[in-house]
């Protein structure tokens, strides 16, 4: 794989120097902090508007909002996401592969041990994991704690990639476990030959969300490809063909089938998602039947998801705020395409270090066009960044990328 060598190298020391300070700012946090939609840990917005949906989203959605950062002033409780910690865990399994420094190892062999306490609670066919907080959104309610599809494919991540640098099968045990909750609890919103659509929760729900399904896809094929097995691969199959069909002639994916069922259409950090998820799944299953629908996705989202500056784009349609979980992912994303997208990446590390980052060792939340909030919300801010900054100089530092991190040709 041929790597422009204009793009690579210049400021990675920089880069170094502020994944360490954000990993040792989040660690003296003890990985709890305050996270997006967490208004209602508040004991008084929960005693004042927890009563109905409309008015828990407008409790939600003003803490969300706001331009300052108004949870020390409602008294919510800082508080552990296990969607955090697996992005924490992973940051520090590549920060270990890169510098040899057992001590990363060890920080993340800590993490995924709270998260195996951090288990949902409740009569679930397998583990799963869910947000420490209730949750109202426009399509349902969720009480705190109750599992969820995104968190429990994520923290899964977490633990194949520590699988596979020290090859504990008990990690894949902890896989398998999941990957019942997922198949067997989660209402079944599309079932076809080829295709197969899984619901967000294990609640009475209509709403497909894309990513969900190949979120799900990826971690069972990665599962089988490391255990041999073929028990759920025809699951896997159909979860992300299901997604895959759902690309629009120009690339791009909607958040949600049909798109008019949200608001949000093509946004940055789900299109990524989506991408990523993708791409784990054709190298586990060794099947690059869907590059060319992935080729064309990638280029919709360095095309119109990003600005020149590097800055991230809220949605192809719209540009602020510039979030920096849309910044993380970019370096997420095209760390694997430094060979075509070398300008971009460095652009938008640039941007993110310039714009966003404090030097006591964390990230800020959003550029709006008029002002920056500069509050850390711990996983939504510093466990993204922390995640990118680590895999992009996990690849710089490989003379030729692991398998599981290279491009399909």
């Amino acid at each position: 794989m041929h790597i422009d060598n204009q793009y690579l190298g210049s400021g990675s020391q920089r880069v170094e120097k502020v994944l360490i300070s954000v990993l040792d700012w989040s660690k003296q946090q003890s990985y709890r902090g305050f996270n997006k939609h967490d208004g209602l840990n508040s004991r008084v917005l929960s005693a004042l508007l927890g009563w109905s949906k409309w008015s828990r989203l407008i409790a939600i959605q003003s803490v969300m909002r706001a331009p300052i950062n108004l949870r020390p002033i409602f008294l919510v409780p800082k508080s552990y996401n296990p969607k955090g910690l697996s992005l924490f865990s992973r940051a520090h399994i590549d920060r270990y592969v890169t510098s040899g420094n057992v001590q990363h190892l060890q920080e993340s062999e800590y993490i995924l041990k709270l998260l195996r306490q951090l288990i949902s609670p409740g009569n679930w066919s397998g583990n799963c994991w869910g947000y420490h907080y209730p949750w109202q959104d426009l399509g349902f309610y969720a009480k705190t704690n109750t599992p969820n599809a995104v968190v429990t494919c994520f923290v899964c991540e977490a633990f194949l990639h520590a699988y596979r640098v020290n090859k504990k099968t008990e990690y894949l045990e902890i896989v398998e476990s999941a990957i019942r909750f997922l198949l067997n609890d989660l209402p079944i919103l599309k079932n076809e030959n080829d295709e197969l659509c899984l619901a967000y929760m294990p609640l009475p729900m209509t709403m497909r969300v894309l990513d969900v399904s190949i979120l799900i896809g990826a971690v069972i094929a990665q599962y089988e490809q490391f255990t041999g097995s073929k028990t759920y691969l025809d699951s896997a199959r159909r979860l992300v063909s299901y997604v895959v069909h759902r690309q629009t002639e120009y690339g791009a994916w909607h958040y949600t089938d049909p798109p008019g069922d949200s608001p949000i259409c093509h946004d940055n950090y789900h299109t990524g998602f989506i991408l990523d998820a993708l791409q784990r799944y054709m190298v586990a299953t060794d099947d690059a039947s869907y590059k060319l629908q992935y080729d064309r996705g990638l280029e919709f989202y360095a095309e119109c998801l990003f600005n020149s500056d590097g800055s991230p784009r809220w949605m192809s349609d719209r540009d602020y705020p510039h979030d920096i979980h849309g910044a993380a992912q970019g370096i997420l994303t095209f760390s694997r395409h430094q060979n075509h997208h070398g300008k971009l990446l460095t652009s938008i590390i640039d941007w993110a270090l310039t714009n966003m980052y404090d030097s006591e060792g964390r990230f800020y939340y959003q550029k709006t066009k008029r002002y920056t909030k500069r509050f850390t919300l711990l996983r939504w801010c510093n466990g993204w960044m922390a995640l990118a900054l680590a895999t992009y100089l996990r690849t710089l530092s490989e003379a030729e990328p692991i398998k599981h991190a290279m491009d399909i040709s």
